[in-house]
């Protein structure tokens, strides 16, 4: 693994969105859809609910079936004032990750502005050498954000890096199993799992590794140990 060039989530991978973001995401995407589609407060909450699981983001059903314009969505439904005194992240995962070797670029379903208050807030904002957010995953003007082949090839190409020199490290497992299509290597990050029971690992269990995950890890200080045994 000579050189890797690492690509991370954000949310639930680098700090405890489970605690701070989740729930207040979940309920401002249900204000924007009982505003915009003149909906009762619990039919909203269903049809986002509904369209998270169908299409794995409330908003790709919103643009499909109703015409919301994505960007109106994203910089409505990310307000979250106050959000940079509730976000937590473990002092020695930050020291590791700013430590580790490689090359680093977020890749995020959020939006850019949002990632950028988040990895401020966290310290972060210097270690990475680019963010791909969710404005920035269109194939050939259709929103295609994780776990999406199509978009991850384009946006390998797009930023010329070679998927075999590729980890992305992930907790959602959807996205890290279209990573290994391509042959990324892959990093199931699982600390703040246990706090959202409601997520798409839910039904699997955490203690298995599915074929498509190269390690499972809980602490983003276990990425040293691993890149060093990986480069066996």
């Amino acid at each position: 693994m000579s050189g890797p060039i690492w690509l991370f989530d954000l949310d639930n991978t680098l700090h405890d969105a489970s605690r701070a973001v989740f729930w207040r995401l979940n309920t401002s995407m249900t204000d924007y859809i009982e505003q915009h589609l003149k909906l009762p407060r619990d039919e909203a909450d269903r049809l986002r609910v509904h369209y998270w699981r169908r299409y794995g983001a409330t908003l790709l059903g919103l643009e499909k079936h109703h015409g919301i314009r994505a960007a109106h969505f994203l910089a409505q439904t990310h307000v979250l004032e106050g959000l940079e005194g509730q976000l937590h992240m473990p002092t020695v995962d930050r020291v590791a990750l700013k430590r580790l070797p490689g090359r680093k670029f977020l890749l995020t379903n959020a939006p850019a502005d949002y990632a950028k208050r988040v990895l401020t807030a966290l310290d972060l904002a210097g270690c990475f050498e680019g963010i791909i957010a969710i404005e920035g995953m269109r194939v050939f003007g259709d929103l295609r954000p994780k776990p999406d082949v199509r978009m991850l090839r384009v946006v390998l190409a797009r930023h010329k890096l070679p998927a075999h020199r590729c980890v992305l490290v992930e907790d959602t497992v959807a996205n890290l199993r279209s990573a290994h299509q391509l042959g990324l290597r892959t990093v199931w990050m699982q600390h703040y799992l246990k706090d959202n029971p409601h997520g798409p690992e839910a039904g699997m269990g955490l203690h298995g590794r599915p074929p498509w995950v190269c390690v499972r890890i809980k602490k983003l200080r276990s990425l040293h140990q691993w890149r060093t045994q990986a480069a066996r």
